[in-house]
């Protein structure tokens, strides 16, 4: 899988070894932060009741249905949506996925804007994206298509809302960080049936 640059970020971390125990269905933002400041992301969104709504493991490979797919493709087309951010490894999960995001460098304070080469005589000045800002866009507009999906092609129905509300963002703060989560990552569907977020987990 083809990884982003590792930006040069410094900020507070957690030991990346926390993330399993610690990322369920609970933000760990830190008050005051801002959340529009350049750096990588860890993200975990998870669905709402655990549903397994995306497919499932397999010898350790994660096999997705149309729904994970979707969720997918979803993802992968955030950069358009949002002037100079960027995907690194990303993973979809029965009934969850885990992404880092990397947020673009700019030169002033929260909710300035992003100028750009001009646009048909007209600059760019779309206010700088937030973590929020991004989650909230992926959210929304896969709830919208999937809801589309369980009238027209039978996709399982939700209860209420189709992720949980919160959401998990852990700041990255160096390479060696961004090493372990990658890793974290990729490695996510081996670990499937430990998995604090499988309600069918060993152990449980």
């Amino acid at each position: 899988m083809p990884h982003a640059p590792s930006p040069s970020v410094s900020l507070r971390w957690r030991d990346a070894a926390d993330i399993t125990a610690k990322h369920r269905r609970q933000s760990l933002r830190l008050n005051g932060y801002d959340y529009a400041q350049a750096g990588a992301y860890f993200i975990t969104i998870c669905t709402e009741g655990r549903a397994l709504l995306f497919g499932d493991v397999a010898n350790g490979t994660m096999r997705l249905n149309a729904a994970g797919q979707l969720a997918a493709m979803l993802w992968n087309n955030l950069t358009p949506r949002f002037v100079g951010i960027e995907l690194d490894a990303f993973v979809v999960m029965p009934n969850h996925i885990h992404g880092i995001i990397v947020l673009p460098y700019r030169a002033a304070t929260v909710g300035a804007p992003l100028v750009g080469a001009p646009r048909g005589g007209r600059a760019d000045t779309r206010a700088a994206p937030t973590v929020g800002d991004v989650v909230g866009a992926f959210k929304s507009l896969f709830t919208v298509k999937y809801i589309r999906g369980v009238k027209q092609c039978r996709w399982p129905s939700f209860d209420r809302r189709v992720w949980q509300r919160n959401y998990y963002e852990h700041i990255i703060r160096d390479d060696a960080e961004l090493a372990r989560v990658r890793r974290y990552i990729d490695e996510n569907p081996l670990q499937w049936e430990l998995d604090q977020e499988n309600p069918q987990r060993v152990g449980s």
